[in-house]
Order: structure tokens, then C-alpha cells, then sequence
């Protein structure tokens, strides 16, 4: 498990919240400063922007889905819109992000806005642009990862459990995207983000998602290099056979993988079981826990 270094302000942004917040801005001073003063077909480049990368309704002429539901997570409407979503982000996914790693982190949150794109989709006719289908994702993460730490929720100042956290905020979204639909705000785009998030955290270790995720990124690190060159491993491959009696070293190193929390004893039941019935005696999910464990270790060495 990846430990912030406290004493840093690197610990306040681990690595793939430093890069969606800086992808974010970017694209949000690129928009302000360059776009909103240039015109092409004397339409501005900001309105191209959001026509070509924003989320547009079903059956306009610029609606894009095979990308615009990625990338319409990354335009906002004006500063306060971008301020808060970040903030959130940084707030609630800092530490889920330390917690599940940055692909998984990743992955989550872009499906979470994928969701949150789709069904607002099929209950607006409005374009969408924003992160907050992805921000509630991680909200409703964090809720189910850490339920009972205390979470101020403004305007009351009090501290109240995430989980109820959570729960509240759904549940005013859901009543203003009920009541209030001409407010233009894609309240319907944050409940998808929810109900993404959660279906994600229930079934997407079960159906493999984040597994086909984590073997494709292993896949792309392989490196194919001429025979006279040195071959260098690009991740650590997991003998077929161990020798009697041995162990690597795994001195309590305990840390989460795929929502699970992995601990020494973990790791020295699946080693007992390779010495009495075999590598191939293994199930896939011990097979992947010993491999991130020499993976992991191969990267503190």
C-alpha cells in the first residue's frame, strides 16, 4: 500500500488526483483565457468546445458518444463550478486514491462519469459538461469505505458519518433534479454518478472490470526488445514452482488490493498452500495477491 509522506505537500495530492485536477484547470484557463476570446465561423471557440467535447443530446448533429462521455467530465461551466468539484475530488479521493492505487482509482472515477453521462442522457435534452457525475461517484466511494468518519456538511458545521453524508446529498439531489429542472444544473448526471459508483463497488471486482483493466495496463508495460539486448522485467513473474520451507520476505507489509485488505498471514497461508499442493493449487485471485506482493516488493527494493 502506498503511504503519503506526510510531511510533504505531495501528501495532499497523491498522483491521479494531481493529474485530474491538472488536466481540469488546464483546460478550464485554455477555455477562459484563449477560447472565450477567439471566434471561427463567428461562433466563439468556447462554444466549439463544448459542441464538440461536451455531452450533447441524443439527436443533435454534434453528439458524439464515443467520446464526448469522457471528455465532457473535463469542462466546466465557470470558476466556482471547477473550484468545487475539485475540491471534492481532492477532499474525498485523496485517500481512496492512496488506498486502491491509481489505475483503479482511475478507472472508477471514469466510469462513475461515464454513468452519470448516460442517464442524463436519457432524462435531458440539455448539453452536459461537468465532473460531478464522477465527483458523486467517489462520494458515494468514500461513504462506503470509510461509513462512519465525521464529514462537515454545509450549512449545519456539524460533523455527521460519511455514510449519512452520502445519503443526504443524494437525496436533495434527487429531489432538485425532480423539482427544480430548468435550475441548469445536470442533477440527474450526479445520481447516475452514484448509482455507477456503487454498482461498481458491489459487482466490478465480481464481473472483472478492474482485473481486465489492471491485465491490460500489464500488458502494454511488456517491452519487446531485440535478443541481444538485456531483457529487463517490467513486473515480477511468479515462479511455477517454490521451494520447500521458503518465503520471501513480507515483514507485515499489510496494504489494500482490489478493496481487499491483504496482511501477512494472507500471504503465508498462500504460500503454505503452494508447499503442500502446488503453484497450480492456487485460485486465481491468490495467484494475483502473490503477484502484486512481488510486484510490490520488487518495487521497495
Amino acid at each position: 500500500m502506498r503511504q503519503p509522506r506526510l510531511n510533504s505537500f505531495g501528501a495532499f495530492l497523491p498522483p491521479t488526483i494531481k493529474i485530474l485536477i491538472g488536466i481540469n484547470v488546464a483546460i478550464a484557463l485554455l477555455d477562459w483565457l484563449v477560447f472565450g476570446i477567439l471566434t471561427w465561423r463567428g461562433i466563439s471557440l468556447s462554444q466549439w468546445l463544448v459542441q464538440l467535447f461536451g455531452l450533447m443530446p441524443i439527436g443533435s448533429a454534434y453528439f458524439f458518444p464515443y467520446w464526448q462521455l469522457v471528455t465532457y467530465q473535463f469542462l466546466h461551466g465557470g470558476f466556482w463550478h471547477l473550484f468545487f468539484n475539485m475540491f471534492a475530488l481532492w477532499m474525498f479521493g485523496a485517500e481512496l486514491d492512496y488506498l486502491w492505487g491509481s489505475r483503479r482509482f482511475l478507472t472508477y472515477y471514469l466510469l462513475c462519469g461515464i454513468g452519470g453521462g448516460i442517464v442524463n442522457l436519457l432524462v435531458s435534452d440539455a448539453p452536459t459538461i461537468g465532473a460531478s457525475g464522477a465527483i458523486m461517484g467517489v462520494l458515494v466511494a468514500y461513504g462506503m469505505t470509510f461509513p462512519d468518519r465525521p464529514v462537515m456538511m454545509f450549512p449545519l458545521f456539524i460533523p455527521i458519518p460519511a455514510k449519512i453524508f452520502v445519503i443526504i446529498y443524494a437525496a436533495l439531489d434527487l429531489v432538485s433534479g425532480l423539482s427544480a429542472t430548468d435550475s441548469g444544473v445536470a442533477h440527474f448526471a450526479h445520481l447516475g454518478g452514484a448509482v455507477a459508483g456503487y454498482l461498481l463497488l458491489r459487482f466490478g471486482d465480481r464481473i472483472g472490470i478492474f482485473s481486465a483493466v489492471e491485465r491490460l495496463s500489464t500488458s502494454r508495460q511488456k517491452r519487446v526488445v531485440p535478443p541481444s539486448e538485456p531483457i529487463e522485467a517490467n513486473f515480477v513473474e511468479i515462479p511455477r514452482e517454490f521451494s520447500y520451507g521458503s518465503k520471501p520476505m513480507f515483514h507485515g507489509a499489510s496494504f489494500f488490493y482490489k478493496g481487499e485488505y491483504i496482511t501477512e498471514e494472507t500471504v503465508d497461508l498462500i504460500l503454505d498452500k503452494i508447499t503442500q499442493h502446488g503453484f497450480d493449487s492456487l485460485s486465481p485471485r491468490e495467484k494475483d495477491i502473490l503477484y502484486e506482493v512481488s510486484r510490490r516488493m520488487q518495487q521497495s527494493s
